[in-house]
């Protein structure tokens, strides 16, 4: 398929005590390590927004490149950075904290999004949308770009700017699972 991904990992991880995320444990290996392995079967290209423990990202043997803007803008920063590094048209985003990310994920929002010919198509699960699983037309950086020039920091009301859609996941909604705390892993750990 013709899509990039980014796995965004550039968060500040506070509900975790400050611990990178991505590089937490989960049935012995780093949480990013699982989404990778989720992701690059789906995809022609991948790469990692990452702001810390660089070296560690480094070591997965995949592209990372840091937030571009000074101040902490949140996931948007992430969202830029995949659609200036993008080599393909589409660009799949999908958080570092989503280890059971369903194998189909690109390809359903690809088709749903062409069926329509929307712009952005985010995945929902059990009536909750997950803004930062979409895959979007790399054509939207313009919007992004402006929508961060004019102060917006919330993904969901820039998605919702564009032709939006939202793809039904009901089928597999535990696949994602919010992890925001060392005890969230440890419970989806024993969960499984």
């Amino acid at each position: 398929m013709t899509i990039s991904a980014v796995i965004l990992s550039g968060g500040r991880a506070t509900r975790m005590g400050g611990i990178d995320k991505g590089l937490v444990s989960f049935h012995g290996k780093p949480l990013v390590q699982h989404v990778i392995e989720r992701v690059q079967p789906q995809v022609s290209e991948i790469f990692i927004n990452a702001n810390r423990e660089l070296p560690a990202y480094h070591s997965l043997g995949l592209p990372v490149f840091t937030d571009k803007h000074a101040d902490f803008i949140g996931p948007l920063a992430g969202f830029y950075i995949g659609l200036t590094q993008a080599k393909h048209p589409y660009l799949l985003t999908v958080p570092c904290d989503v280890p059971h990310l369903p194998g189909d994920t690109a390809n359903r929002l690809y088709q749903s999004l062409n069926d329509v010919h929307a712009d952005i198509a985010v995945a929902k699960s059990n009536a909750h949308t997950h803004p930062v699983i979409s895959l979007c037309r790399t054509s939207v950086l313009s919007s992004l770009i402006t929508a961060i020039q004019q102060g917006e920091r919330k993904v969901s009301a820039w998605q919702k700017s564009l032709n939006y859609i939202e793809v039904n996941f009901d089928d597999c909604g535990e696949a994602f699972i919010n992890l925001n705390t060392l005890a969230d892993i440890s419970q989806l750990e024993n969960h499984v």
